[in-house]
């Protein structure tokens, strides 16, 4: 496995279920890229999955089987490992996401999102119209 890795926020997570495009990107570049995401992103799409399933007339119970399959390649990262200065980084913006930073600055690695907050913290951000180019490059 190369040494490239990426921290995947709960929206990206949110997608992969929703979705073909994110959880085909995850799954195809998951023997060469390492896939975390902060503990409360799962969470987040724990929480927030079966209304949007249930809105959309799907059944949330094999839905949320995709999000627990994720795990295996979206490995889940402990909040007692987060670097508390992400918080400082990205309080006056959105403080809900400071996980995902302190993920990215302990991994030293950027983070798929498609929440701009996270625009302008001092680390790498993708989204998902552009990822493709992070996870193709050698």
């Amino acid at each position: 496995m190369s040494g490239k890795s990426l921290v995947i926020d709960a929206n990206i997570l949110i997608r992969a279920v929703l979705g073909r495009r994110a959880r085909d990107l995850l799954f195809t570049h998951a023997d060469t890229v390492r896939f975390y995401a902060p503990d409360v992103a799962y969470a987040d799409a724990r929480h927030y999955l079966p209304g949007l399933l249930i809105r959309r007339g799907l059944d949330p119970a094999a839905a949320m089987l995709v999000l627990d399959q994720l795990e295996i390649i979206v490995r889940p990262v402990d909040a007692e490992l987060y670097e508390t200065q992400a918080l400082r980084r990205i309080e006056s913006r959105d403080a809900d996401d400071w996980p995902v930073l302190a993920c990215a600055i302990l991994l030293n690695c950027p983070i798929w999102t498609e929440d701009a907050d996270f625009f302008g913290t001092g680390v790498a951000t993708w989204t998902s119209d552009r990822v493709e180019l992070y996870l193709m490059a050698e």
